[in-house]
């Protein structure tokens, strides 16, 4: 009797759960976990079709063919162990036994030739997932659980090239050529030209439709960046919006959090994802190795469950280790907020901050490179003329020749604050922002950080220090920074003061009329700053 049958799992799926940081393996207690979304009815149907269009070890596909197995055939796990202990025994089978050993068997080759369908990322994976599925490798051997006439099954892997244009791949945004032209490759290595998301018409690669599609999609592909280095672009949207046009019932994914609120390219994706009314369920992961043991991504991880026959509020709940942290019903679009709200206990504080005659502190916040000075220019240890500029860079500060600054001439000479752009990693418990440092009249900085202002006066600069430096401006930033990334949309929801005087926490929490449940959960995440 195979090992799928009996159910014992040595598991080593659970191994090989975090072997990449780019294509991550999922644990099989996450794949359960986002089966349990999914109504139970769904697995006893003979008709209900699954797919997963990015298989990596084959672990959504076996686990619901456990459930499928189960629920087609109750009481089938008891009725084998009775047969194994028979013929452990030496005891023959009777009538009934060997009537139950054909029916289980018609029932696994329904399951497996009628419901479960699966694309491989690559030929190993292929591999790899018809092991874990059919129990080798090739399923039109005798080692398999169901037999296939091919040696494919229902796990297919095409070899695909990317499609280029103007040295992009115009389906995934590859690069062509240049320090990341990997993709090109046109012989034994891997193009990462995934099927799932390379086909004007997905409908056509297995000819049916699909009442469930389920994955752990790859998350990024490497592309020329400015200056014509690496960078990397997230994909995964590109497996979920694909899956959305293939109109299954059903859409369960697990992928990176971070287009909560940023991301390259997920704006539109965001909007189409917050906007939607079928988002019924996300479970949320501030910290990946919460799902993947020992990963790290950036912005953590999340998966959803997408109703197409049912629309309503979301459940969003939040996890921190193995407990539930926050669990609340909820629409996800929030007026005059272009990004999903991650903590439950922040909408109403944002709320009541919008409340106000609202006008963003984001717009006294400079774009990248605030002088024009990329993070690569780099200053001199002494002046080598009389009008160099105090330049302010990551070794602290040094001089600059005044003709190198092309933008902002006009703040030079006044008051402003320097803050990174990219600082602290957006988790709560935490500061949020990084340190904030004077930039007096006469000073300038490197594209490292961006500029605050400028200011008329001292007084007006470190009012506004004060104010950044506060819990209140602080927590409301952590609504926009889900990542290390801190450009200036990350102040979209702090709203601006009179800063012709000085402010506390505890003016704030007066002017906003926070209760002591908001107050108690701001001084509980945000960290003071020295």
């Amino acid at each position: 009797m195979s090992s799928f049958i009996t159910g014992y799992n040595p598991d080593v799926l659970s191994c090989l759960a975090n072997l990449s940081n780019d294509e991550v393996f999922t644990p099989p207690e996450v794949a359960n976990a986002m089966l349990d979304m999914l109504p139970g009815e769904l697995f006893s149907d003979p008709n209900t079709t699954f797919l997963d269009p990015a298989c990596k070890s084959g672990v959504f596909l076996r686990e619901i063919a456990k459930r499928c197995l189960a629920g087609q055939l109750p009481g089938y796990k008891e009725a084998v162990e009775e047969i194994e202990q028979k013929k452990k025994a030496g005891i023959p089978l009777s009538a009934d036994d060997e009537a139950f050993q054909e029916r289980l068997q018609e029932t696994i080759d329904h399951i497996f030739h009628n419901q479960l369908f699966g694309i491989a990322i690559t030929e190993l994976t292929s591999l790899l997932s018809r092991r874990s599925l059919y129990c080798t490798k090739y399923p039109n051997s005798d080692y398999s659980v169901s037999r296939f006439e091919d040696q494919s099954g229902n796990v297919r892997f095409k070899r695909i090239k990317h499609r280029w244009k103007d040295e992009k791949c115009v389906f995934c945004g590859a690069s062509e050529v240049g320090d990341v032209g990997e993709y090109k490759n046109e012989n034994e290595l891997e193009t990462h030209a995934y099927e799932f998301i390379h086909s004007s018409k997905c409908e056509d690669i297995f000819k049916m439709k699909f009442d469930v599609i389920i994955s752990n999609p790859p998350y990024q592909l490497n592309t020329a960046g400015d200056d014509n280095g690496a960078q990397a672009k997230p994909i995964y949207q590109l497996f979920v919006q694909q899956a959305k046009r293939l109109n299954p019932r059903y859409i369960v994914m697990i992928t990176p959090s971070r287009w909560f609120a940023g991301g390259w390219g997920l704006d539109k994706f965001r909007n189409e994802m917050i906007s939607s009314d079928h988002l019924r369920t996300i479970h949320d992961y501030q910290n990946s190795s919460d799902c993947f043991s020992g990963v790290e991504i950036k912005g953590g991880v999340s998966y959803f469950l997408y109703d197409r026959d049912n629309k309503g509020p979301c459940d969003f709940i939040s996890h921190e280790s193995d407990k539930v942290v926050s669990s609340v019903t909820r629409y996800l679009h929030e007026e005059g907020c272009e990004v999903l709200i991650r903590y439950n206990e922040l909408i109403s504080i944002y709320r009541k901050a919008l409340s106000k005659s609202f006008s963003p502190f984001s717009r006294i916040v400079s774009g990248r490179s605030p002088f024009g000075l990329n993070t690569n220019h780099y200053g001199n240890a002494t002046k080598l003329d009389e009008s160099d500029l105090s330049y302010f860079e990551r070794k602290g500060f040094n001089y600059i020749a005044k003709s190198r600054v092309t933008k902002n001439t006009d703040a030079i000479s006044k008051w402003k604050l320097y803050i990174a752009k990219t600082a602290e990693d957006g988790k709560l418990p935490g500061k949020v922002i990084g340190n904030i440092t004077e930039g007096n009249p006469g000073t300038v900085c490197s594209g490292t950080y961006l500029m605050v202002g400028p200011f008329q006066s001292r007084e007006e600069m470190n009012n506004v220090m004060a104010y950044m430096k506060t819990k209140f401006f602080r927590v409301l930033v952590a609504i926009n920074k889900i990542s290390q990334d801190a450009y200036a949309k990350v102040y979209d929801a702090v709203p601006m003061q009179d800063f012709s005087k000085k402010w506390t926490d505890e003016e704030l929490y007066a002017k906003y009329g926070l209760a002591e449940e908001e107050i108690a959960f701001i001084e509980s995440m945000i960290k003071p700053m020295e």
